[in-house]
């Protein structure tokens, strides 16, 4: 059933920052006819240049009032973590359907208010992990099932990326793990690179809640920071897979986030932010492959006019919450000593923390689906 004539009009919530692109996004889908920006929620309200091409937007600090004013059909949520179970719940009590981004909350308690929120309202909810879009989860999942690479032993998932600073202090919220005595849980493997920590247990078809069995996590930090920006988890599926993430903050040369997964015969790698897949198997030289991908919004959309199936509704972040309610549960990361990284001055004038060696630590945790201390343990 459609709801409501196209093109739907769109509330963002969250205009800056990561929103940026948010607002990209809509101003494509405007161009395709599928949603008009009816409004803006921000504390500080847009000027007009960040608004070109969008005539007409209503702007408030308040999402309900603009939601009601407006009469958005969606609201598009990428506002600080700890905001988002007051503002989901403030869109589906007006029967407003919702792409929340990620991380959808910073506890399994919020998660579910969240869920049982939408589902109470009959809104429907997509979660905005965009790298679950791709359809190489699908190519990919096509080769496991033919038996391509051989019976999967495990997946390994590495994220090796650089922040300075000044990174973690964009906002207040920033790189903590409580403010003023609300959980934010804006830890590497929770925010920044939670992308890995998702598309690896989507890659093992272990999404929901109830398919992890246990977790075992290493959270560390460099940088001066109450989160973690250099750790790893080994999550133990109900399937009994391994699936590992290994990921920082701090790496010595930057590269691409990548999945590995590993079969008796062969092993598949699959840099998720380029839809890029590698298969390498015994008897076959590599094949590479690039995949398009769904835009979440879009295909939320399509759900709402079409009735197309939802690609990340909340329960499809189920396992992925468990993780985020084990970091928010976790002891404190560990303070790295300051003989395991050094900091550095960038181009641009800011400063950087390295961790040494961390680099071929993130490979060889995917490559052997060990936890850090377990390959230092093992170095010679």
């Amino acid at each position: 059933m459609r709801h409501g004539p196209l093109p739907f009009p769109v509330v963002l919530a969250g205009a800056r920052g990561h929103g940026r692109w948010h607002l990209e996004n809509i101003r494509r889908l405007t161009d395709a006819g599928l949603v008009r920006l009816a409004g803006v929620c921000e504390l500080r309200p847009l000027d007009p240049a960040e608004l070109d091409g969008f005539p007409g937007v209503a702007q408030s600090d308040d999402l309900g009032a603009l939601l009601d004013a407006t009469g958005a059909r969606i609201a598009v949520v990428c506002t600080p973590i700890a905001t988002h179970a007051d503002l989901a719940l403030a869109a589906a009590r007006r029967g407003v359907h919702l792409l929340l981004e990620k991380p959808p909350a910073p506890s399994f308690a919020e998660f579910h208010r969240i869920r049982d929120g939408a589902r109470l309202a009959g809104t429907a909810c997509q979660i905005g992990f965009q790298s679950l879009g791709s359809h190489a989860l699908g190519a990919i999942a096509r080769l496991v099932a033919e038996g391509a690479v051989g019976e999967v032993t495990g997946i390994g998932a590495a994220g090796a990326w650089a922040r300075d600073e000044a990174y973690f202090r964009r906002a207040p919220w920033a790189g903590k793990r409580r403010l003023d005595g609300t959980d934010v849980v804006d830890g590497v493997l929770t925010n920044p690179l939670a992308h890995a920590v998702a598309t690896a247990l989507a890659l093992d078809g272990s999404p929901f809640a109830e398919d992890v069995a246990d977790i075992e996590l290493e959270l560390a930090r460099a940088n001066d920071i109450q989160a973690d920006d250099t750790s790893c988890l080994r999550v133990t599926t109900a399937r009994g897979t391994r699936v590992t993430a290994a990921v920082t903050l701090c790496a010595e040369e930057p590269g691409e986030p990548y999945v590995l997964v590993h079969g008796r015969r062969g092993r598949i790698t699959f840099w998720y932010k380029q839809d890029r897949v590698l298969v390498q198997r015994a008897g076959h030289g590599p094949v590479e492959t690039v995949h398009g991908r769904t835009d979440l919004l879009e295909n939320l959309v399509h759900h709402l006019a079409d009735g197309d199936e939802l690609l990340v509704p909340p329960d499809r972040a189920g396992a992925f919450m468990r993780v985020v309610e084990a970091v928010r549960t976790a002891p404190d990361p560990r303070p790295l000593p300051a003989a395991d990284w050094y900091a550095e001055e960038t181009a641009d004038g800011s400063r950087r923390r390295i961790v040494k060696g961390v680099d071929g630590l993130v490979r060889a945790s995917a490559e052997t689906l060990s936890l850090f201390s377990e390959l230092e343990a093992n170095a010679p």
